[in-house]
């Protein structure tokens, strides 16, 4: 059995690693680089049970025991680390002052730390890019070949029976089994698979190299700019000594090309004003990288995991939203199960099925 999986993101790097262990002869076709888009550009956190009382809590439970597991099964360093989440909230300097010293020592007066949301038994933080690629380059060593190019259509059989593979660069890629695993831009996909809407949700983000001074300590603050408008500011802080910090999430128009996502410049300088409030360690000339990603979101908010309705041998994973690197490795797991053995084991897949929600055109043609 030949896979072919079209976009080298998280999701296909996570699929093509536990397709590989089974023995299964896996191409990864990706028109960008590995990690291109919010693979490599995420936060990276990861938390046990943040999704308690939803439909994905027992993958994300899953997934957080999987994390745990791959640094010494795979035999690589991708920053992960144990960490501790908190709230709080931003205020003038003044305002500061009215309030109890509930913060920690490494962030400014402004900083009003209010709950303490996991701990290092709950929460977790990887980078993004390292893992998304040490997890490619495992499935590498396992046999899966990374083949540049851009996915344009299924190829079926003459009379539309079967799967041939893909269309890739105007090239048949023969496979016996296709997995459509391109991020937000898997919506191309919808022009000729009965595929549901994915939306891309914009985030930008700086990165700072901050060493040893910020602690493993992720926040999720509420920040109030002058105007009155309360802003979610994010904070994640890495073992590598890097520190991702965002906002400004936004739903906007997916540009056709992964390479071309790049930050606004207004929202970047509003970042450096933030962060600067935030903590003295976050100096404009630590600075690493100003950059930004889409998210892949669903009009329901849950991923599509499973078979493509009317495309025998056709499956879908997309749609994590915040969630895609915490769910990659489960996500990736369950779907070798299911194309393998014909049913997923290790994480019930049902409420991911791509049916439940109205494909966004009803009857694409299929190439042949």
């Amino acid at each position: 059995m030949r896979v072919a999986i079209c976009g080298g993101g998280v999701i296909g790097a996570c699929t093509a690693y536990y397709l590989t262990r089974r023995g299964i002869n896996v191409i990864v076709v990706e028109r960008t680089e590995v990690a291109a888009a919010a693979s490599g550009k995420a936060g990276g956190f990861l938390a046990l049970d943040w999704c308690v009382g939803t439909p994905l809590d027992k993958m994300a439970r899953r997934s957080f025991v999987l994390h745990a597991d791959l640094p010494p099964e795979i035999g690589a360093d991708w920053a992960y680390q144990r960490m501790t989440a908190y709230s709080g909230f931003v205020v003038a300097d003044d305002g500061a002052r009215r309030h109890a010293r509930a913060k920690l020592n490494w962030l400014s007066q402004s900083v009003i730390i209010t709950d303490r949301l996991g701990t290092p038994e709950t929460t977790a933080v990887v980078h993004p890019r390292k893992f998304t690629s040490a997890m490619m380059s495992a499935a590498q060593r396992h046999g899966a070949l990374l083949c540049p190019g851009r996915v344009t259509g299924i190829v079926r059989s003459a009379d539309g029976s079967r799967i041939r593979g893909v269309e890739a660069d105007g090239v048949t890629v023969e496979a016996d089994a296709v997995v459509i695993a391109m991020g937000p831009w898997s919506m191309a996909a919808a022009a000729w698979l009965r595929l549901p809407a994915v939306f891309g949700q914009r985030s930008p983000s700086l990165v700072y190299d901050t060493g040893t001074d910020v602690p493993a300590d992720a926040l999720f603050l509420e920040y109030r700019d002058e105007s009155g408008t309360i802003t979610m500011v994010e904070v994640f802080p890495r073992a590598d000594g890097s520190t991702l910090v965002t906002a400004f999430s936004n739903q906007t128009a997916l540009p056709s090309d992964p390479a071309t996502v790049t930050p606004e410049a207004s929202e970047i300088d509003r970042l450096h004003v933030i962060a600067a409030r935030l903590s003295p360690a976050f100096r404009p000339e630590r600075i690493i990288a100003r950059q930004a990603c889409f998210r892949p979101v669903t009009q329901d908010g849950l991923p599509l995991i499973g078979k493509v309705p009317q495309s025998e041998g056709v499956y879908v994973a997309t749609g994590h939203n915040v969630w895609g690197i915490l769910n990659a490795p489960a996500t990736g797991e369950a779907l070798a199960e299911l194309i393998a053995d014909g049913a997923s084991r290790s994480t019930d897949l049902a409420p991911f099925d791509p049916a439940r929600l109205r494909p966004l055109i009803p009857s694409p043609l299929p190439l042949s």
